[in-house]
């Protein structure tokens, strides 16, 4: 997997690459190189890869021969997926299959067209023999595979950042465009070629969304406000899928905060999108699929960290082995499940909704006032926590107290998605710092109860179970500490938030 960025240049056949010393650390332009590459091109009948600006093909020649997956990121920034070449032509490798099943929701995978690239590389580098830039010099010939085949020939230029930075690759492009090249229409060659067939059809939701006959999204009013951000929650789902089935870094984390946020958004601003509560429930069910593996992850993180900073005499016994193996284990085992879920037909009916809700928005008359007038909806928000707030407040008993509050951590985030949505930042802010005020509280009695199940497997299995003590009292002591403050922070929070609304 590898991060590729790059700046693509349209060029005329006649086209001289200019001269490249000179520009900032760069010393030596060595080559050109050629190679041909052959790359066949996989996609589903209707091009739903293509539609998302996905590029999945099987390349041979070159320096990086194999199957390769090209995931956007931003723009001119890609993620790149590569499998070693197979023996099978006209087969996705499984392992590339399954990170693009959010895209095409189950459907066949086959060849769609084919790019026949003689390209010359120049390589740009310092006074060390390092690559900084590379330059392809790509003469294409692409052809649309069918029943009846469509073919063209042209000439591209691609700029790829290798160890530089970005400054250095704006004035490589820059040097390039003066010589004659201009920016490229076509994000990929794929693209140009499709698009000079057929217009490829655009994703199930656009980036600008339709009102229906009812209800438009003009600029500045509410619906533009909402559909906006619920239209990139649905990206940022989507795209943290492939992630998720990699168990990259962080990613199941960044998936379930953008279905929380997504379903909140739902909640707040049902008086301009109506009809969601179905979607609801399944945001809700997705978030509770992907909330035991990010759980798990946390608490191995957290118990990892504690046992660090104990003194060695304090540790007895394989407990560090126990936290770290059963744990890990565990979170294997969910994140197995998170990918038999993934590969489902109630996910793949819950983004089909999602397209839909974006794509075409079942908006109300409200959506159509402008976008202040959802400004009280902040307010409306924050009172909730109160109320929670004071409920909690007004239980006598601590036992019976403690599920209250987690009430008003509840309420605290969801307050702080509608500020959020809203773009009122520092309302957002406060509201975050209740509901992390209240999470440290929460995840010391989650690690309490993690910490006495995995105590009892060591003690059935004839080990030493002292540290596992010492680690539920640190934890308790933080859960009390937390719990303990908390007034404070309740306190300077309302007033803060008191003189923004």
């Amino acid at each position: 997997m590898a991060i590729e960025i790059e700046d693509k240049f349209d060029v005329p056949v006649d086209y001289e690459i200019p001269e490249l010393t000179g520009l900032p650390g760069i010393t030596e332009m060595v080559g050109p190189k050629t190679h041909r590459l052959v790359a066949l091109y996989f996609d589903t009948p209707d091009l739903r890869l293509a539609a998302r600006g996905i590029t999945l093909r099987r390349r041979r020649g070159g320096t990086d021969p194999g199957w390769h997956l090209k995931l956007p990121k931003a723009k001119g920034v890609r993620q790149e997926i590569t499998h070693p070449l197979t023996r099978s032509v006209k087969i996705v490798p499984p392992e590339l299959a399954d990170l693009v099943l959010a895209y095409t929701r189950g459907a066949p995978l086959g060849p769609i067209a084919e790019l026949d690239t003689r390209r010359a590389v120049t390589q740009l580098v310092n006074a060390a023999g390092v690559r900084l830039v590379e330059i392809a010099d790509d003469r294409v010939k692409g052809t649309v595979l069918g029943a009846e085949p469509h073919v063209e020939r042209w000439r591209e230029v691609e700029a790829e950042l290798i160890e530089g930075d970005e400054k250095l690759l704006r004035k490589t492009g820059k040097r390039l465009t003066k010589a004659g090249a201009a920016p490229a229409d076509s994000a990929s060659k794929l693209s140009r070629l499709l698009n000079a067939a057929a217009p490829v059809p655009g994703p199930p939701h656009a980036e600008t969304v339709p009102g229906p006959p009812h209800a438009e999204t003009v600029p500045g009013s509410a619906g533009e406000l909402v559909m906006g951000y619920l239209s990139a929650q649905a990206g940022a789902l989507l795209s943290q899928d492939p992630r998720v089935r990699r168990a990259e870094e962080d990613a199941v984390h960044q998936m379930r905060v953008a279905s929380r946020r997504l379903r909140s958004a739902l909640k707040s601003f049902r008086r301009v999108v109506e009809g969601s509560e179905r979607l609801q429930e399944e945001l809700r069910w997705l978030g509770q699929v992907l909330g035991e593996a990010r759980d798990l992850e946390v608490v191995r993180e957290r118990f990892a960290g504690r046992l660090d900073g104990l003194d060695v005499a304090l540790i007895v016994g394989p407990v560090r082995a126990r936290l770290s193996s059963d744990l890990l284990d565990a979170e294997h085992e969910a994140y197995d499940r998170i990918r038999e879920v993934l590969g489902g037909e109630r996910y793949f009916a819950l983004l089909d909704v999602l397209d839909d809700l974006v794509g075409t928005p079942p908006l109300t008359k409200a959506a159509g006032k402008p976008a202040g007038t959802l400004d009280a909806l902040a307010a409306k928000s924050w009172r909730r926590v109160t109320r929670a707030y004071d409920r909690a407040q007004a239980v006598a008993d601590p036992a019976e107290r403690e599920p209250a509050m987690h009430d008003v951590r509840k309420a605290a985030k969801r307050a702080r998605y509608t500020a959020e949505a809203l773009g009122m930042n520092k309302l957002a802010k406060r509201a975050e710092s209740v509901q992390e005020a209240l999470g440290t509280h929460l995840d010391g009695v989650v690690a309490q109860g993690r910490l006495a199940a995995e105590a009892e497997t060591a003690r059935q299995s004839g080990e030493d179970t002292f540290t596992y003590g010492v680690l539920t009292g640190l934890e308790r002591a933080a859960a009390e500490r937390a719990f303990e403050e908390f007034p404070r922070v309740w306190a300077e929070t309302a007033e803060a938030v008191g003189k923004l609304l």
